[in-house]
């Protein structure tokens, strides 16, 4: 189960650009790029709240959503880019025999949508829960019980690979593994902290792990 933003692609440019909109639209200052992308995580409401320095239930955080959300939705792939490995992970997973993919994003379900059919891979995955589906988001295990649930898996055998604290808390609150991407937008330092099991420099380091996870006779040292 993937992480979009950060762990399969690095959208920073895209988002950025969507945030920025929609501050400036609202007669707000744009903020720097490295500070949008510390903020991403969490969903578009609290992206909006925390770049405009408000209260998340602030009414005002309505229209700073739809502005960022309608602007996305129209330049979904301006900047965006595989992050390292993305791709090579997916084909060799694929490969794997009973292996099933998925996506587990706080992204809200309108973006995820335009975003995943502009790069033509929806079909790749099993499942894709989005910001939204389930009331509340990562790090509580609501989205990925779900997408557990819609594959038909128990949580033991579900592995969740995300590049924010956010997942993997959320892959210890629904009792499945947790790998940490090193490359994304969170800090390693704050990845390390929310206790994966193991983490990666970028994607294609990946299937390695996960076949070592299937062989029952394999031991590996977690981080």
């Amino acid at each position: 189960m993937f992480d979009l933003d950060g762990t399969l692609l690095d959208s920073r440019g895209d988002i950025v650009a969507a945030i920025n909109h929609a501050l400036l639209t609202t007669g707000r200052n744009p903020q720097p790029a490295q500070v949008i992308v510390r903020l991403v995580g969490d969903g578009a409401r609290a992206l909006c709240a925390r770049t405009a320095k408000i209260p998340e239930d602030a009414p005002e955080v309505d229209e700073l959503v739809r502005l960022f959300v309608d602007y996305y939705k129209q330049h979904p792939l301006d900047f965006t880019r595989w992050a390292k490995g993305a791709l090579e992970a997916i084909e060799a997973l694929s490969s794997m025999e009973n292996m099933a993919l998925g996506i587990c994003t706080n992204k809200p379900r309108s973006t995820t949508d335009v975003v995943l059919r502009a790069l033509g891979i929806e079909d790749r995955f099993g499942v894709i829960v989005a910001g939204g589906d389930t009331k509340e988001r990562k790090p509580d295990a609501a989205p990925l019980l779900l997408a557990a649930k819609q594959l038909g898996s128990m949580p033991a055998a579900v592995v969740m690979v995300g590049d924010g604290p956010q997942d993997i808390l959320c892959a210890r609150n629904a009792g499945t593994w947790a790998v940490g991407v090193e490359s994304g937008f969170s800090t390693v330092e704050a990845l390390v902290q929310a206790g994966p099991d193991v983490t990666v420099r970028d994607l294609s380091m990946l299937p390695g792990i996960v076949q070592r996870w299937r062989e029952p006779t394999t031991k590996i040292k977690l981080r």
